[in-house]
């Protein structure tokens, strides 16, 4: 088997209400960019990029990819060095990707999923088969709370903890008075047994801010603190001076990242995605060496759609140290929602089945490849550029 085509396309779906973050400016999934890979015996296989231009890793180490580029640089690099190569031996693929340009992992995971998809479906097995075999059925979803005003805020964590979710996920990092009294409230509101993570982004300007503030928010029962400030250093010295967990995200994309991490005794936890390393098979890598180092995960991501939100979810599913409940969106086409809040991003998809969720957990596709089939009409519909 060979690769025959590349295909590109850029999409942008419509969301339920502006997810943002720290230092976020660009709306995630107003335009991020399909791959699909056919093989010369007909089999397809489709990934994501969820490129966002202003986010990425500590001073300028890992940086923000954006859509035009993205798929210039996979019709003009990556495609030739990938034409009439076997799509199964994707460790070699990334070599050949490697070797003609550095870095710019969101296109070569957008690339590396399809070979997995596309594997998959020619296998008739599961990706995360591929990945080493399912651990977990069921993957927890942790809501997400983008930076919003504490009212409606509120009203949307009462409405998902009502659907069976136990973990809430607090953007901070903006107004330290205002994140307290956010996880006060939350809190008050969904009380001991529900548990409460935050979310800085890199938000604070100073370990001593972002420790002063953690101090503050303990009273509530916290259960961690995710990247409250950029860098490496900055985080040992949070992690060395306070009991609450600390999970590293921005600081960590590459097996050497958690090396550092792990050496500076940097964080207790690790967000993994399939993106910021390049890719489910570098993904598992990062995986092994924070396992390696005593640091369970989570996988998270950039608000991707269907497509990505699986490759995702198959991460988790083959992955024995990702403990961890993510955040990752319930996936549905208009009108087939599985939940009414929880998850929910969008309000249509790209894809033509919903997620399976229940109980405040996904439950991984079984059906060859991804898992998901793309719907054409959809595709036409939310193209853009």
């Amino acid at each position: 088997m060979k690769i025959a085509q590349i295909e590109t396309f850029r999409v942008g779906l419509p969301r339920r209400r502006v997810h943002r973050w720290a230092f976020n400016n660009v709306a995630a999934g107003s335009d991020y960019v399909l791959v699909r890979i056919t093989s010369d015996v007909g089999i397809s296989g489709i990934g994501e990029a969820p490129v966002l231009p202003d986010w990425g890793g500590d001073y300028g180490t890992h940086y923000g990819e954006y859509s035009v580029g993205t798929v210039d640089l996979i019709e003009q690099w990556l495609s030739p060095v990938l034409a009439d190569q076997d799509p199964f031996q994707i460790d070699v693929l990334h070599a050949r990707m490697d070797a003609v340009i550095r870095g710019y992992p969101y296109a070569k995971a957008a690339i590396d999923v399809a070979l997995h998809d596309l594997k998959g479906r020619a296998l008739g097995v599961p990706v995360y088969e591929l990945l080493g075999g399912l651990v977990r059925r069921e993957v927890p979803l942790a809501h997400s709370i983008g930076l919003m005003e504490i009212e409606p805020a509120l009203a949307e964590i009462a409405a998902v903890v009502e659907e069976g979710v136990s973990t809430i996920k607090l953007k901070i990092g903006v107004d330290p008075d205002r994140d307290v009294e956010l996880v006060r409230r939350t809190r008050e509101l969904v009380g001991p047994q529900i548990k409460i993570r935050v979310d800085a982004n890199q938000g604070y300007a100073s370990p001593k801010l972002a420790l002063r503030v953690l101090r503050r928010m303990e009273e509530f029962d916290i259960w961690f603190m995710e990247q409250p400030v950029m860098g490496v250093e900055n985080l040992a010295r949070i992690s060395g001076a306070t009991d609450t967990p600390i999970m590293a995200d921005e600081s960590a994309w590459t097996t050497q990242d958690i090396l550092r991490i792990i050496q500076l005794h940097a964080a207790d936890m690790v967000s993994l995605y399939y993106t910021k390393p390049g890719g489910l098979y570098p993904a598992k890598q990062v995986a092994a060496v924070a396992e390696a180092g005593g640091l369970p995960c989570d996988v998270n991501g950039s608000a991707e759609t269907g497509i990505g939100n699986m490759a995702n979810l198959h991460l988790a599913a083959s992955t024995r140290n990702v403990t961890l409940p993510g955040s990752i969106p319930v996936s549905a086409p208009a009108g087939r929602r599985p939940t009414k809040m929880a998850g929910h991003y969008y309000t249509d998809d790209l894809i033509t089945e919903p997620y399976e969720f229940r109980n405040g957990s996904f439950i991984v596709s079984d059906r060859p490849g991804l898992g998901v089939e793309l719907d054409e009409e959809k595709l036409r519909r939310y193209r853009v550029g």
